[in-house]
């Protein structure tokens, strides 16, 4: 994530949040690393005031601590949280799959199924970074078809902290194989728009993600 080019002003603040979020999320800044406000400002070409405006939102996303007359962390990625966060994600995502079934434009499942053979075509070519892109831009789409701003809100302050997990996690290859069948099966019910079908698999592929961060991550 880039952090040396100066923003652009007419989204100051929806935009250094965003960054900010991904150089956590990717790991740029590290979990438990003091957040160098300092050096920051000056790379983004910001005030010391938008900066720590940024951190008070990624704080109630839980991926800073203000810490009183200390500056802000970053938080460390703990299995109490993710165990916490899981399964609300999960029901978002099942909720997200009945809508977006019962939603989208064709236009918009048919770019759900080319992002998934995309995918499945990383996964033979082993190529783990793309294979991630897809596999976010797929879950993105679903939630994006779903057609319900107060869901994708709640879902985008959640699925943040999971993804710096996964990231942070080494995976193992048998259960990357694993997830590549439940997408397989998430594909056909996207296909059928059988949203109930969706739901519930969305739902399991979301709990044995957890299972699998909780074998990578102790």
């Amino acid at each position: 994530m880039n952090l040396s080019t100066p923003l652009a002003r007419p989204s100051l603040h929806e935009e250094l949040v965003t960054r900010l979020r991904q150089a956590i999320v990717e790991g740029s800044l590290e979990p438990g690393a003091k957040v160098p406000e300092r050096e920051l400002c000056e790379n983004l070409g910001v005030s010391r005031t938008p900066l720590r405006e940024a951190l008070k939102v990624l704080a109630n996303e839980g991926l800073v601590i203000l810490e009183s007359n200390r500056g802000a962390r970053i938080s460390n990625v703990t299995m109490e949280e993710l165990a916490a966060a899981f399964p609300v994600i999960a029901v978002l995502e099942g909720l997200a799959g009945e809508l977006a079934c019962a939603l989208a434009t064709d236009e918009e499942i048919a770019q759900i199924v080319t992002r998934h053979h995309d995918m499945f075509r990383y996964y033979d070519a082993g190529d783990r970074p793309a294979y991630f892109q897809a596999n976010h831009d797929i879950h993105a789409a679903l939630m994006a078809a779903a057609r319900n701003p107060v869901l994708a809100q709640h879902y985008a302050m959640l699925s943040s902290r999971v993804e710096r997990a996964r990231l942070l996690a080494n995976v193992s290859d048998s259960r990357w194989a694993e997830a590549v069948e439940e997408h397989r099966g998430i594909l056909e019910a996207v296909e059928t728009r059988d949203g109930s079908r969706l739901s519930t698999l969305l739902k399991e592929h979301l709990n044995n993600k957890l299972a699998a961060l909780k074998t990578a991550l102790t």
